[in-house]
């Protein structure tokens, strides 16, 4: 089934998008960004640059952080990153409905097998 993907691009440079998203709810999920980038595969570094570029895009923290240590470190979004992962699941949820008739009918004039498999390619799921 077609589905779309939303990339808002805020001036001047700003960017979020699907993958920002997910990180922000991988944080929410594990308290942690570590654990976080590591359930998505990413290094803490790149997951803790992507934190921090979302903190630079608002003018303000999305994620707070206290250092490990004795009683352990830890993450937990800000009440601004919660609003962000919800009004951009808003967004994507409005977005999706709008187009829906559109992405239905490109879908039908698609072939049953996908290109990928054609190709002898490794078919994404999900």
């Amino acid at each position: 089934m077609a589905s779309l993907s939303i990339r808002i691009d805020l001036d001047p440079d700003g960017r979020v998008g699907p993958g920002k998203i997910a990180l922000l709810e991988a944080i929410a999920r594990t308290g942690s960004i570590s654990a976080a980038g590591r359930a998505m595969d990413m290094s803490y570094k790149r997951a803790w640059d992507l934190v921090d570029e979302l903190g630079r895009i608002f003018d303000q923290p999305v994620v707070t952080s206290q250092a490990g240590g004795r009683h352990g470190g830890g993450a937990r979004l800000t009440p601004f990153g919660e609003e962000l992962i919800a009004r951009y699941r808003e967004i994507e949820q409005l977005a999706a409905a709008a187009v829906r008739p559109h992405l239905d009918a490109l879908q039908a004039n698609t072939p049953r097998e996908s290109l990928a498999a054609r190709r002898g390619l490794p078919v994404r799921t999900g």
